[in-house]
């Protein structure tokens, strides 16, 4: 593989651009990450009957596979686990008694976890598992009361995304499988338990609950909570899910979820997934959010007040069109999730808050994909990825997939007009709705639907740069902010000593303008200049997660120990992984600064999801890792 990409550099890509454009359809929808066999037999649908035990931190119970044969001679049902006890497999006959079948737990994968194998004389429309997961299921986070916000009750939710559904469930843990799903849940009577379901608002709070998705998803876009929860709604359709404690600020920051799906539909076609509410989780959330279907994750840490974070909710209801309606086969095809979103994002934007916030956004992203890219290897910047043989999907959720896909939309968008380029996104949806495709797929749609029509619009080569090539087409036109000139002018002023941090106008500042300042700082600066820039703004202790990201490593790198304190409160508060890599990354950089990560990190750990605890402890060395009992 080395060798191959680094043929690749040195011949311009020519050669990557017909080999990618080469491989066999069937091969992009090959899902490496999956021992499941699709093409033999496929989950159609799920049946769940589980017991949330906080004690052990376990989930005990059954799963019910309705199976959809697609050889006739097969005899062996292949599916992915993850630390799963399998305790009995059961087969159900025509006349509804049920018998034992044989199965095989192979040895774990450190990446894909345990192949399970069923074998059976006859295939079986529906096969039983009877298992319990391990109290350190990857995909489950186990919160004790203290790490809530209540404080009173413990916490449980999931992460699925990428391959980490297969360390709660038995099932085929692949994008290309879709399937319905249903579910009983049985916990603590003074716990609520929601789904990516048709959770209900005005539900009884009684330990026992059922829900139905209706609607074939993907594994990943499983999801399960359980904790203090209650309900406050936005709209007929949507509201918010949140500990008693957050619920009213959420609700506050969040009140514009109607308009955004509204706008959405205008935009894109209907919204077909009934309802859209959010869950507020607790800040040890590793991501910004998650896109379970009626239900998104979101952390806390975008509640500031001022709903100048709230594109994170435009962007995990755009997934209710792209990634949740058309998903992307394997993770190979990433962008075709995450690039579409972030475009529909962007555009939901500017038609709530304004061009001025959009393209401020769009800088922001630009400028931090150009600098990640810095650090990728070739292959990596290439939005059609190559096969991640052996490799965590984990590693191909970049700002590639999001911010590179997003611009080759917006480049698009500017070559064929908005409408048009409006036109073939809402056909786009519609022709692939409920189905999971490769980027082959979507190529062809393009040239046929849009290119066909136009084609002097764009060339061969133009297409290829974007699709197959590494970093940012030449021809690219850049993300530009009247707005952040202003801030250009005020940070110049005030590192030429030609004003003070007190006078510089930033009255009515957005977060999207403070996130545009800082990073246009030197990477190493004058404890005096901090100490001034702290005073006039109170960066040091913020609130703000994007400005915490961004300050608390300009103070390691410049020697400002008074940030130290808030540091490490704020490494201990959030587990959102954006927010705090880039401070544990500077950290590690410094001699005197690794040690105290490690510090921090012994005490925030307790509270961090296990996406999170393996990132930060791959980073501080294998030294962090936890004594054995």
């Amino acid at each position: 593989m080395e060798r191959f990409w680094r043929l690749v550099w040195m011949t311009g890509m020519s050669l990557l651009a017909t080999t990618v454009q080469a491989v066999d359809p069937l091969a992009r929808l090959q899902d490496e990450h999956s021992y499941a066999q699709p093409e033999r037999v496929r989950i159609r649908d799920l049946g769940l009957d589980l017991r949330v035990d906080f004690s052990t931190r376990q989930l005990a119970g059954t799963a019910d596979l309705g199976l959809d044969w697609r050889d006739g001679e097969a005899r062996e049902l292949v599916l992915d686990t993850r630390d799963l006890e399998i305790v009995r497999v059961l087969g159900r006959t025509e006349d509804g008694d049920w018998r034992k079948l044989k199965f095989e737990l192979a040895a774990a994968d450190p990446i894909f976890g345990s192949k399970l194998t069923v074998s059976m004389r006859r295939q079986y429309e529906v096969v039983r598992i009877r298992y319990r997961t391990s109290p350190q299921a990857s995909g489950l986070q186990w919160l004790e009361p203290a790490m809530t916000a209540g404080g009173k009750h413990p916490f449980l939710f999931s992460q699925s995304q990428a391959i980490h559904a297969r360390s709660w469930v038995p099932l085929q843990d692949t994008p290309s499988v879709r399937y319905t799903y249903s579910a009983h849940i049985e916990t603590d009577a003074n716990l609520m338990a929601v789904m990516s379901a048709d959770n209900m608002p005005d539900e009884t709070r009684d330990g026992d609950y059922v829900f139905r998705m209706r609607q074939p998803i993907p594994s990943y876009l499983m999801a399960i909570a359980v904790g203090d929860l209650r309900f406050q709604p936005i709209s007929e359709r949507s509201g918010v899910w949140a500990e008693p404690a957050t619920l009213e600020a959420a609700s506050a920051e969040f009140a514009d979820t109607e308009k955004m799906i509204q706008t959405t539909e205008a935009l894109y076609g209907p919204y077909r997934w009934e309802r859209y509410d959010l869950l507020i989780l607790p800040p040890s959330f590793p991501f910004g959010g998650m896109e379970n279907p009626r239900l998104s994750f979101i952390t806390p840490t975008v509640i500031v007040g001022d709903k100048s974070l709230v594109s994170l909710i435009a962007h995990e209801l755009a997934h209710s069109w792209s990634g949740n309606l058309v998903t992307n086969a394997s993770w190979k095809d990433i962008w075709l999730n995450e690039g579409f979103t972030s475009y529909v994002e962007n555009r939901v934007v500017e038609a709530l808050y304004g061009i001025e916030q959009a393209q401020m956004e769009n800088v922001i992203s630009q400028n931090g994909l150009k600098e990640e890219m810095q650090q990728l290897a070739v292959e990596d910047q290439l939005l059609v990825l190559p096969p991640l043989t052996g490799r965590d999907p984990d590693e191909a959720l970049t700002d590639v997939a999001y911010i590179k896909g997003q611009w080759f939309l917006m480049f698009l968008e500017q070559r064929f007009g908005r409408e048009a380029f409006d036109a073939f996104l809402r056909s786009y949806f519609d022709h692939f709705a409920f189905q999971s495709i490769h980027s082959g797929q979507f190529v062809d749609y393009l040239r046929a639907e849009l290119i066909a029509k136009e084609p002097d619009a764009i060339s061969a080569l133009e297409l290829d740069a974007w699709l197959y090539e590494p970093g940012i087409p030449e021809f690219a036109v850049a993300a530009t902010s009247a707005r952040f000139a202003a801030v250009d002018a005020a940070r110049s002023d005030f590192l030429n000593s030609k004003a003070t941090a007190a006078d510089l106008p930033t009255a009515g500042w957005s977060t999207q303008e403070w996130v545009h300042f800082l990073e246009g700082l030197p990477s190493r600066m004058d404890g005096a200049q901090l100490v001034e820039l702290d005073a006039a703004f109170s960066f040091t202790g913020t609130r703000n997660g994007e400005l915490a990201q961004r300050w608390y490593p300009l103070t390691v790198r410049s020697g400002y120990f008074e940030a130290r304190p808030a540091m490490a409160e704020f490494l201990k508060r959030v587990g959102r992984r954006k927010l705090i890599m880039p401070t544990y990354e500077a950290l590690v950089d410094d001699p005197d600064g690794r040690a105290f990560a490690r510090e921090v990190f012994a005490a925030a750990r307790p509270g961090y999801h296990p996406i999170t605890t393996a990132s930060v402890q791959a980073l501080l060395g294998s030294d962090t890792a936890p004594a054995s009992p």
